[in-house]
């Protein structure tokens, strides 16, 4: 996932791009509102994250009102320390997706942006799901590796289903809690660690690369990469 930072705050702008380069995010960085401009109507990104206020003639609302203008649906995240109702509404209205005060937890951060990718993703009908080795047939519910069938269960299934089609991506405990098990809540209980464990043990036993990674303190994520 590619995410653009433009924040000119420097310990801010430091803070949230370690954290999500730790949640495994490629990010990019500039602190002012000409380079932001640049890079964000230039480039193509799956995320954007904007101070709403930034030194010199263009600010956050300015960079969004102009990327919106050339026809770019990429989910915007404003941030600001303008907190009042007003600002909030003129951020979504010049077309940011959300809007964030500071100071925040980076944990609230991160549910955010996850939320913004989950909504902008496109729907998905392909017949199959491939990452490396692994193939998933989503008509006959059937997984193989390297030409190896895995059996399965049907909840083991929608579990990888979800992660594969997630790839790249941090995956919450949260997130899989209302997308596999249909809980919107915490039921307190291991169901997760377990059901991961085992179908760790099932698609990445005995094969290489290892696919199925876990992001300590935050979830879990399917990559070719560790």
């Amino acid at each position: 996932m590619r995410c653009l930072v433009i924040e000119d705050e420097v310990d801010t702008a430091r803070y949230i791009c370690n954290g999500l380069r730790e949640a495994g995010f490629n990010v990019n960085l500039c602190h002012n509102g000409v380079d932001g401009l640049r890079l964000a109507s230039e480039q193509t990104w799956d995320m954007l994250i904007l101070d709403r206020l930034l030194p010199g003639n263009i600010d956050g609302l300015s960079i969004v009102q102009t990327i919106r203008s050339l026809g770019k649906s990429t989910p915007v995240l404003v941030l600001s320390a303008l907190a009042s109702l007003d600002e909030r509404v003129k951020g979504l209205r010049s077309g940011g997706d959300d809007y964030l005060t500071k100071p925040f937890a980076f944990s609230e951060l991160l549910a955010r942006i996850q939320a913004l990718l989950r909504r902008s993703a496109p729907h998905q009908d392909a017949a199959e799901l491939q990452i490396a080795d692994l193939k998933l047939d989503l008509r006959r519910r059937r997984a193989e590796r390297a030409g190896n069938v895995i059996a399965l269960q049907p909840r083991e299934f929608r579990l990888l289903e979800y992660l594969v089609r997630h790839q790249g991506q941090v995956v919450t405990r949260t997130m899989l809690l209302e997308a596999v098990w249909e809980y919107h809540f915490d039921p307190q209980t291991n169901v997760i660690d377990v059901q991961i464990s085992r179908l760790r043990q099932k698609i990445d036993k005995g094969f290489s690369p290892q696919l199925l990674h876990t992001v300590r303190g935050i979830g879990y994520m399917v990559s070719v990469h560790d």
